[in-house]
């Protein structure tokens, strides 16, 4: 609770910070450019309380702080666009209905999304961009074995894992939405945990074959970075007042690594008879069954691609019943074969919310 207030007064501080510029002379001013800025802060806060219910249920309490920035500055030759997407928050809840009040706490959101982009515009909408972007999380995340456990382990936090995605793209763009294609990107995963990945949480950060999670001896070997080349495809949509005073944004992001076929061992399954031989290479599909692994065995080249794509697909709706207050939905789907998934999750990764919030959003338009 303690850390969720401190972030939240952060962002307040950063806002007012902003929002003092505003007030300055000159206003962000360079050569031949201008800036217009968006900094909005927001607090949600969720609660259930049951008491003797005869209906029954479990006492809830969530609180979320959320921090949206979005800088940009527009030269008549280019566009530098800077946005950081931030939020961190927690719930509490009761084990059983006439239990302790609030017993349990457990985080509820977690997110660390950096982005920057220099554009220029060619030719009717097309355009060249350099992009950069940052993903990764401010505390631990758990793994919990069931209600009752209260501390649960530890599969991940700051920096383990993080991803740092850079790409040189082809970009089309329209007022409302826009598509870059990269053939050149690198992408960078960090795991900045050495237990972790000596438990074999490494999250496609590939170790080399002296490394053996056996022996102490060897975990000088250990490698705590990964960079893949690759394609990149990414789409974005956002309408304002899709109706009055409905947002919708939309993002679906697409990554391929080019040598990913060959360090996820599709050779060795393609040339091994049975399951038990094939495992101890290849850790990039999760089955134990022999027929799994024919299944695996009969994926064409074209089929293989997609199976080894990453996906992250975003969608907001933002609903404002005032100037301070608002209503607002978000899901967030993944698909990546680096990570094995907690629970029966698998490769597939599934965030969702919904619930009200109180903001504040301070704009500087363009001079």
């Amino acid at each position: 609770m303690k850390r969720t207030f401190i972030l939240f007064a952060a962002l307040l501080a950063t806002a007012s910070v902003a929002l003092a510029q505003d007030d300055a002379k000159p206003k962000f001013s360079l050569s031949g450019g201008d800036w217009s800025t968006i900094t909005t802060p927001a607090l949600k806060v969720s609660e259930q309380l049951f008491n003797n219910w005869s209906k029954s249920g479990n006492s809830t309490f969530d609180v979320t702080s959320t921090f949206f920035g979005n800088y940009k500055y527009t030269h008549p030759k280019y566009v530098w666009d800077n946005i950081a997407d931030l939020a961190y928050g927690y719930a509490w809840q009761d084990l059983e209905p006439e239990g302790v009040l609030f017993e349990t706490r457990r985080k509820s959101n977690d997110k660390i999304d950096l982005t920057s982009a220099l554009s220029w515009n060619a030719y009717k909408g097309w355009g060249a961009s350099l992009t950069a972007n940052l993903k990764t999380q401010f505390g631990d995340g758990r793994e919990y074995a069931g209600i009752e456990d209260k501390e649960g382990t530890v599969v991940s936090h700051f920096f383990a894992p993080a991803y740092l995605t850079t790409a040189l793209s082809f970009e089309y763009k329209k007022p409302e939405w826009s598509v870059a294609l990269s053939f050149l990107t690198g992408k960078t995963t960090f795991v900045c945990n050495d237990h972790f990945i000596i438990d074999g949480l490494n999250y496609g950060v590939i170790q080399p074959d002296e490394f053996d999670p056996a022996d102490p001896k060897t975990y000088k070997y250990i490698e705590n970075a990964y960079f893949a080349l690759g394609s990149y495809i990414k789409a974005q949509y956002l309408k304002k007042d899709l109706l009055p005073n409905l947002d919708l944004y939309a993002r679906l992001e697409l990554f391929y690594d080019y040598q990913k076929p060959t360090n996820m061992g599709w050779k060795s399954i393609d040339t091994a008879t049975s399951w038990a031989t094939a495992r101890t290479k290849y850790t990039g599909f999760e089955t134990t069954s022999q027929e799994g692994f024919e299944r695996m065995k009969k994926l064409k080249p074209i089929q293989r691609f997609a199976f080894e794509t990453d996906l992250d697909f975003e969608i907001k709706l933002d609903y404002r019943f005032s100037e301070h207050i608002a209503a607002n939905f978000a899901t967030n789907l993944k698909y990546d074969t680096d990570f094995s998934g907690i629970g029966r999750g698998g490769h597939w990764q599934l965030y969702q919310m919904a619930g009200v919030q109180v903001f504040f959003s301070w704009k500087t338009p363009k001079n």
